[in-house]
């Protein structure tokens, strides 16, 4: 049985954001008397799209599309789940922010082995230090900063092969059922929200039982 959670996110998006903190927080849990769940022990498997294309494709919309749930939902609801999960969320005053070479740059990091660190930074720079990586001297400052080689990944960016890659797996996640993010995958169930992260530790811990020889 499956042990992987497949992530598909958007770095612009600050529910996808929290949703890739607690995961990170939940592949490393510990009781009382310091002992790992068996579900815990999962991996995380990053996928990138773009979330414009995706709501392009199926007719889906931000929720600040819509001023009041926009408001609730930056004003209380994501704050609360930060408080809960105990991490940093501040409001990005560029947002929302054109990923799309963000994105890019997410498959170019696959591509020479620095996926994770790429995400956590652009995450961090976006929803915790509030910087405008829209703006290409912030990224590569970013980049920089948290120890990658900017040029490289820049540069690989733009590349057509890597263009065509995130289109591809935009298509791929629509073709999955995929309308927004972050959206979860455990083997072939589903999960769309970072609120929804329960059931995605319930299927794990099912896929554990399952496994022959589990007492």
């Amino acid at each position: 049985m499956t042990r992987t959670v497949e992530f598909y996110f958007d770095v612009g998006s600050p529910t996808a954001y929290l949703a890739h903190k607690r995961l990170l927080q939940l592949q490393q849990p510990h009781n009382a008397q310091g002992h790992q769940p068996e579900a815990a022990n999962f991996s995380l498997r990053h996928r990138p799209m773009l979330l414009g294309g995706v709501f392009k494709a199926t007719g889906n919309q931000s929720p600040v599309a819509i001023p009041a749930k926009g408001a609730y939902m930056l004003q209380h609801d994501l704050p609360r789940f930060a408080r809960r999960y105990g991490v940093t969320l501040n409001f990005n005053p560029h947002f929302p922010i054109n990923t799309l070479q963000l994105m890019r740059g997410a498959l170019a990091a696959e591509t020479l082995g620095c996926a994770s660190l790429y995400i956590d930074a652009v995450f961090e720079a976006i929803w915790v230090d509030a910087r405008d990586m829209g703006d290409a001297t912030q990224v590569a400052a970013t980049l920089d900063a948290a120890g990658l080689d900017a040029q490289a990944l820049l540069e690989l960016a733009q590349s057509n092969v890597v263009k065509t890659a995130l289109i591809d797996a935009t298509d791929a996640a629509v073709a999955r059922g995929v309308f927004g993010a972050p959206t979860m995958f455990v083997g072939d169930q589903m999960f769309f929200g970072q609120d929804r992260l329960d059931f995605v530790m319930e299927a794990l811990e099912a896929s554990v039982e399952a496994q022959p020889g589990h007492r």
